[in-house]
């Protein structure tokens, strides 16, 4: 039976090489479930599913208190060093139908580094292999996360300032997506509270789809 008390929500992060995917997982589990460190090449190889502890008094709803657990699945990133193009394909299309064939998944994060450009033919891989995984609602449930973001103050800028200045492809993405995305800081905030604004505002995401999902064959 379903506990109305309890609300789990599923995220899935896409995202190339090296753009913090796993680093970013492990601050919206709370945890560190998911291995993350610099490499000169492609550490994740595999999908791996993650899950938060029960966060308590997160919201509330119908003027009930509800708690919250998310789920998270970190996948390879893409272009990968070492897996082809249809393995990295397989490997998600297999761990979405697995993870998420009976709850259906509320987001998928595409992840992109702040202090790197968004461009070329490589940047947009990982986006080509969201619209082939999701469907053709794909912007629907879809949303950036910047990571590095603390690079944006470092250099002086403030965020509205910075996606003013993001390139024509980025830009594109961002109008499609009905600029849905979040900031994500090293230092500055406890890592709770950080952790707390990057999920506030991808269940605000969430509210705004009215809680549906996607489902996996």
């Amino acid at each position: 039976m379903t506990d109305p008390s309890k609300v789990i929500i599923n995220l899935a992060l896409f995202g190339m090489t090296q753009s913090g995917k796993s680093s970013a997982g492990n601050i919206l589990l709370g945890s560190t479930d998911f291995h993350s460190s610099f490499a000169p090449c492609s550490v994740t190889t595999d999908c791996r599913l993650g899950r938060s502890c029960h966060l308590r008094n997160f919201m509330r709803r119908a003027g009930q208190e509800i708690t919250l657990q998310v789920q998270v699945l970190d996948t390879p990133g893409y272009p990968h060093s070492r897996l082809s193009t249809e393995q990295v394909k397989h490997e998600i299309k297999q761990a979405l139908a697995h993870h998420f064939r009976q709850q259906g998944l509320h987001f998928a994060l595409l992840v992109q580094r702040a202090d790197m450009p968004f461009c070329g033919h490589e940047a947009s891989y990982p986006v080509q292999m969201i619209q082939e995984l999701l469907g053709h609602n794909w912007n629907k449930y879809t949303a950036i996360l910047f990571t590095h973001a603390e690079k944006i103050e470092e250099a002086g800028f403030h965020e509205d300032e910075y996606l003013h200045e993001v390139s024509d492809s980025l830009r594109t993405i961002l109008n499609s997506l009905q600029n849905r995305y979040v900031f994500q800081y090293k230092g500055g905030n406890s890592f709770n509270e950080q952790r707390m604004k990057i999920l506030e505002r991808i269940m605000g995401f969430i509210k705004e789809n009215c809680f549906q999902v996607l489902t996996f064959k």
